[in-house]
């Protein structure tokens, strides 16, 4: 048992066998119960299994929050939705079309991942418009929304830079923000935050805006999908920026340099995984990077500041 408040609960999805990468959060209460971030479809029985170690079962989840639909924290929903069959599916506007018709989400994952495909995610289904509730955080003048799920209050905010379509849960009563990958990502050991920073949507003033969202919570407790609660979220965040900011030179530095993008990466990668490996161990620096690939978190911000310079020079 993970117990992080009462009623506040979460487990290791395991994901291809390594533990501590993908956590699921779980909510329960006299209403029943809600899954944070279920994951892709490859670790299902571990969602299944966690579940039944608890006293749930699929007729129990009246719930699925999605911080974002990127597929190793969304993929495994549509199938979910199909065994779970009380779940509401609550996912930002800007997300619930692609959880309605996963099409383009899965070609252009297909495009990143390849032959992977399959193997990391699993099976990607669309789940039926009826069980969708879209959350409306950022849009219209609506700053935050609050609902009442699984016997908790839970509030949503907007919280985009790592998605444009990401958004974080706080349960005031127990102090927790369920922040997806706005607050990267963070091994057990704690010793090390990394940004995770894929493409296409890396917006790094919109992620400023997003961290001092979360901050105005004042949680006493981050919840990171990679990987589980953190404590201390402001020295946290201060941890993840200091990072973001050596990553962001990294890459700036080597766009200004003559060379091919693939080469530029691998020179990215290689100090990424050098600075892990010192600090932690090969082990360990082979789970982070399981938890976020180095060569997408280049892509990302290679991206961000191409388009910064463009629009600088327009």
């Amino acid at each position: 048992m993970n117990a992080l408040a009462r009623g506040v609960d979460f487990f290791d999805l395991n994901f291809l066998g390594t533990p501590g990468v993908i956590a699921t959060g779980l909510l329960h209460g006299a209403d029943g119960i809600a899954v944070v971030d279920p994951g892709p479809s490859t670790t299902i029985p571990a969602i299944e299994a966690g579940l039944a170690a608890r006293g749930f079962g699929p007729a129990d989840v009246r719930a699925i929050l999605i911080t974002h639909i990127h597929l190793d924290h969304a993929g495994a929903t549509g199938v979910l939705a199909a065994r779970f069959p009380h779940a509401t599916v609550y996912v930002h506007e800007r997300g619930a079309a692609h959880m309605i018709d996963p099409s383009k989400l899965v070609a252009s994952a297909s495009r990143l991942y390849g032959a992977d495909m399959e193997r990391l995610w699993g099976e990607i289904r669309p789940v039926p418009a009826d069980r969708v509730h879209v959350l409306r955080a950022g849009l219209d003048g609506v700053d935050a929304e609050r609902l009442r799920i699984a016997g908790h209050d839970v509030e949503i905010a907007y919280t985009p830079g790592h998605a444009i379509h990401h958004v974080s849960y706080f349960l005031p009563e127990s102090g927790i923000a369920f922040v997806g990958d706005t607050g990267g990502i963070c091994r057990a050991s704690g010793r090390i935050v990394l940004p995770a920073t894929p493409p296409p949507d890396i917006d790094l003033e919109a992620w400023t805006a997003s961290t001092a969202r979360i901050l105005a919570w004042h949680p006493h407790t981050l919840f990171l999908t990679h990987f589980g609660p953190q404590p201390s979220p402001a020295l946290h965040f201060q941890d993840f920026w200091r990072r973001m900011e050596e990553w962001s030179r990294r890459v700036q530095a080597g766009l200004a340099k003559p060379a091919s993008d693939a080469e530029r990466a691998d020179e990215f990668m290689a100090a990424v995984m050098d600075e892990l490996v010192r600090a932690t161990n090969r082990a360990e620096a082979e789970a982070y990077v399981s938890a976020g690939r180095f060569d997408f978190s280049w892509a990302g911000l290679a991206r961000y500041w191409r388009k910064r310079e463009a629009k600088a020079a327009s």
